[in-house]
């Protein structure tokens, strides 16, 4: 699970990590209002951000830095009326409903700061770097002596030493390390307490020499934060956070009924049992020229209503041009499925090929279902074996 930047700014908040004054708003006037307050207390510049679950902001207009009350209007103004389209979004973008109003800050220094798993070395590990403020996979692949890593204790998690061995890594000196070292310990101790997946600080910044601050003053100026879903049940204030608009509609639907589903971008629909034989049939589909248009895992205890809701989903999309059945029988019974197939085209209707493969518990049976079926269902055929399946599909919608 997904939460917005200002979300991820009350956790660091919360956590003890210095962040600059910022509002969530969500209309025009709310926008101006708080940009007021910021310039009142003492801010020189006030940055709008949108709140989406999507990279590329800034170089899609929504971001924007203005020195007016009335800048800030307008910038919340075009944000609010337009939808966002940047890389991450797909063509036809996304609609922005929040916005964060943000003091702006006096950069020296921008720097990366995240924790997340590290599955080749089966840890939790600290990825920093002194390339902050932009996509660390763009400063992976062109400077990977940039960033470093530091591996969490299984059970003691990141020790002091090791966040002070980080810190002066990347370069900071004098109280700025002291300061760093508390962030980055708060960080991980955050990191763990939330049963997060990924804690993001980028960037993280440090600021000119001040009076009050002779070595400049770290603080988080943006963040990023995922969760394992499958722990939201210890943190409801977290699971509280989640926004179903900023899902695939499609997706969150399937959740109802306990299905696993990915939109994808190709045009034949997958309808399997398993992540690992879903997986699979998409491989296999590929193999033979065709292009999955989705990952849809039915679980092994799916419900006849489940099948059924699963193939409106899949054919709710109209890049679908074949559906691709590939069930394995072990605790899922393959009558069912055969059922749900046969209640699915009654209900629903098939105007695209079906192709249907299954093996395992209550095969026969199944396969006699579908054979009655088979006069009124005149799209779907049978398939012997998962590559005869593959290219049944493949070569039906070429055709």
């Amino acid at each position: 699970m997904k939460v917005h930047e200002y979300q991820a700014r009350d956790l660091l908040t919360s956590a003890g990590i210095p962040v600059n004054d910022s509002r969530m708003v969500q209309s025009v006037d709310d926008a101006e209002s708080a940009a007021k307050e910021l310039f009142h207390s003492g801010a020189k510049l006030v940055v709008i951000k949108a709140q989406v679950h999507a990279g590329g902001r800034g170089k899609a207009g929504f971001v924007k830095l203005v020195n007016t009350p009335a800048e800030a209007r307008d910038a919340a103004k075009f944000m609010l009326s337009n939808r966002m389209v940047s890389p991450q979004t797909g063509p036809e973008g996304l609609e922005v409903k929040r916005l964060i109003v943000v003091s702006g800050v006096d950069i020296e220094k921008e720097y990366y700061l995240a924790i997340t798993t590290d599955r080749a070395n089966n840890t939790n590990t600290m990825i920093a770097s002194a390339e902050g403020g932009v996509e660390i996979e763009h400063v992976a692949e062109t400077n990977p002596d940039a960033i470093r890593k530091m591996p969490l204790h299984p059970l003691l998690g990141l020790q002091p030493h090791q966040a002070r061995e980080l810190a002066f890594m990347l370069g900071f000196k004098g109280k700025q390390v002291g300061q760093t070292v508390k962030i980055m310990m708060k960080l991980a101790a955050l990191f763990i307490n939330t049963d997060a997946s990924l804690a993001e600080i980028n960037p993280l910044i440090l600021t000119p020499p001040t009076s009050d601050h002779p070595d400049g003053q770290v603080l988080a100026i943006d963040a990023k934060f995922s969760f394992d879903d499958n722990a939201l049940f210890r943190h409801k204030d977290i699971a509280a956070m989640f926004d179903a608009a900023e899902e695939n509609p499609a997706e969150m639907r399937a959740n109802k009924f306990g299905l696993s589903y990915v939109a994808l971008d190709g045009n034949i629909g997958c309808l399997v049992n398993g992540a690992g034989l879903a997986m699979s049939t998409m491989d296999i589909i590929k193999l033979y020229g065709g292009e999955p248009a989705n990952f849809l895992d039915v679980g092994g205890s799916a419900t006849e209503e489940a099948v059924k809701e699963a193939f409106d989903i899949i054919l709710s999309d109209d890049k679908v041009q074949g559906v691709l059945v590939n069930i394995f029988g072990g605790i899922m019974e393959c009558d069912k499925i055969a059922r749900g197939i046969v209640g699915a085209a009654k209900s629903i209707g098939f105007k695209v090929p079906l192709v249907v493969r299954l093996e395992g518990t209550n095969v026969n049976a199944a396969r006699v279902i579908l054979e009655e079926a088979m006069s009124d269902i005149p799209m779907m055929q049978t398939a012997t074996d998962i590559a005869d399946a593959a290219r049944k599909v493949s070569e039906a919608v070429a055709a």
